[in-house]
């Protein structure tokens, strides 16, 4: 009883509660998920303004002005491009195998530092980095990658907000928080409603999952590194087709689940419980590939 009380205050506290996943053999579904019911607790408009830190570190470049998303409640500003006397950009790591004994950072740009990283850690059950044990959750496993790059996540919770919250303040003080044009990889992804945060059985909890962006495909599907229970893993999400856990015609994966449906209810995707990206590293000088509008 106690260890399950425990439980569930820690996912109150970092909001990131995400279950197994069960992938994209899941039937489709014509579904279209939106918060329903207003917050149930006080929390901080999302485009309530935070000081920046003072940071040596330039924000990252804004490859095109974000625009708001309705049900975000957010502004999306562009802001200050990188300096321009960025290094040559280092070759991208090859992903590593699924089974890892540790990770370590790579040298390079930041950017490259946190995708090897992340990508180290994928098919681990536990946060490890450097000999620090970080906490087994989603932010958890943000910070850890982004600590390898100098990027600590500080300064920016508000009264009612979770972890994933803070993360979102923190790109859109420090960087952009954008949900159109082409995902960079190492980049931030919010999703919000992933699980019922406060036990009220309505749609209102926010912002509650956060993971990084890995690659992104000719067709438009993004690769996500995030924590889930069973450890660290990958989920696709493909924005053009939300509500599509496999092309129709192909089988190609487009999105896992990442709400597990509880009684009454029907499994949710990733493209449908997708917020924003957050970009809080120097741009990459890959060549743009075209993504699909949602």
């Amino acid at each position: 009883m106690k260890l399950g009380t425990w439980m569930a205050m820690l996912a109150m506290t970092t909001g990131c509660a995400t279950g197994s996943p069960v992938g994209g053999w899941v039937a489709s579904e014509s579904v279209r998920y939106h918060s329903a019911s207003p917050p149930a607790f006080p929390r901080a408009a999302l485009s309530a303004s935070v000081a920046p830190r003072e940071s040596s570190r330039a924000p990252a470049s804004a490859e095109r002005p974000a625009r708001a998303r309705p049900d975000s409640g957010t502004k999306g500003t562009a802001v200050a491009k990188a300096p321009a006397n960025k290094a040559p950009a280092k070759a991208r790591p090859a992903i590593a195998p699924v089974k890892k004994t540790a990770a370590s950072p790579a040298s390079g740009a930041p950017r490259e530092q946190v995708l090897a990283t992340a990508r180290s850690l994928v098919g681990e059950s536990s946060i490890q980095v450097n000999g620090r044990r970080y906490r087994t959750d989603c932010t958890a496993l943000v910070e850890a990658t982004y600590a390898q790059a100098g990027v600590t996540f500080r300064g920016t919770l508000k009264p009612g907000d979770n972890g994933v919250t803070a993360l979102y303040r923190y790109a859109r003080a420090n960087g952009r928080v954008y949900t159109e044009g082409r995902p960079v990889p190492g980049d931030l992804v919010f999703f919000r409603e992933t699980y019922d945060q406060n036990r009220d059985g309505r749609r209102n909890d926010g912002l509650t999952h956060v993971g990084l962006v890995d690659k992104v495909d000719a067709e438009g599907t993004v690769t996500v590194i995030h924590r889930v229970k069973r450890g660290v893993v990958r989920y696709r999400m493909n924005l053009a087709r939300p509500h599509l856990p496999r092309d129709p015609k192909t089988g190609e994966l487009l999105n896992d689940m990442l709400r597990s449906p509880g009684p009454g209810q029907t499994h949710v995707l990733t493209g449908q419980l997708f917020a924003a990206f957050g970009s809080v590293l120097p741009a990459s000088k890959a060549k743009p590939v075209a993504v699909a509008a949602r």
